[in-house]
């Protein structure tokens, strides 16, 4: 019985395996074909890069690329600041309502962000702040999941790591930055993962607070690419989704197994 039901589960995953990289290998073959080959799959039809051209010529990826890791980075940069500090206040600070914050955190990871999106383009708008980076990245600076990931991370430190460093004359931000920092490398890389490859893909949100290639990312920028308004090329739209996709995909593979090492030791199952 385990045995059949080990093959099934193997099955199942190859299958899902399979069924979520078959879009991205039609990617990468229409990439590099013409239309006629890119529908035709005949392995001896001629490889192109024209479609890579085309593509760049006809969208400001590159001025997309440039919002994008812009954007993300901004966002990271704040998220780990501000749930560092977060994160040491709830676990080792005595306060009054401590427990409450905590749990107003906590609720915080049950609202969909697209419920906020009225109040959020608002409060944006009376800072007179549409289409710039902290537009896109206001809304995402404090992050609930962060602060909880955190938190658990620093409980974990023993406390006479924190009261040796008070008897060497740390202060508060010194011994967070000497001691707590380092124990939690493995849960800053891995929420940094989690934070930079969500950003990079968020859509609806760009969307609506952008108006100009000044500040859109590359999801904006590619659905308008290749909407269909604008003529259905399916090697072209599959060579600028390489394009958006590459610099993710590249890292990806170079990191694999630091990527997963870090979830591991950050207990994200």
């Amino acid at each position: 019985m385990n045995k059949l039901t080990n093959s099934f589960l193997t099955f199942a995953a190859w299958s899902l395996g399979i069924a979520w990289i078959f879009p991205l290998l039609y990617a990468f073959w229409a990439a590099f074909h013409t239309g006629e080959g890119a529908t035709s799959f005949d392995l001896t039809a001629p490889l192109t890069l024209d479609n890579f051209v085309s593509a760049w010529e006809q969208a400001p990826f590159l001025r997309y690329m440039i919002n994008t890791v812009a954007i993300t980075i901004m966002i990271l940069a704040v998220q780990l600041v501000l749930c560092t500090l977060a994160g040491y206040a709830l676990a080792r600070i005595e306060f009054w309502g401590r427990g409450v914050v905590f749990a107003l955190i906590l609720m915080q990871l049950m609202v969909v962000p697209e419920i906020l999106i009225v109040e959020n383009y608002q409060t944006i708008a009376s800072l007179d702040a549409v289409d710039t980076y902290i537009s896109v990245g206001l809304p995402y600076f404090a992050s609930a999941f962060g602060i909880f990931l955190l938190r658990q991370t620093f409980k974990t430190v023993p406390q006479d790591l924190e009261n040796a460093a008070r008897i060497e004359g740390c202060s508060r931000l010194q011994i967070i930055w000497k001691v707590y920092v380092p124990l939690a490398r493995p849960t800053y890389l891995a929420f940094s993962l989690v934070s930079i490859s969500y950003h990079w893909n968020n859509f609806l949100w760009p969307l609506v607070v952008t108006n100009t290639e000044n500040s859109r990312p590359l999801t904006v920028g590619m659905a308008i690419f290749g909407a269909p308004e604008s003529g259905v090329d399916w090697p072209v739209i599959s060579a600028g989704t390489l394009i958006s996709i590459g610099i993710l995909l590249v890292v990806f593979l170079i990191f694999q197994r630091q990527f997963v090492q870090s979830f591991m030791n950050a207990g994200i199952k």
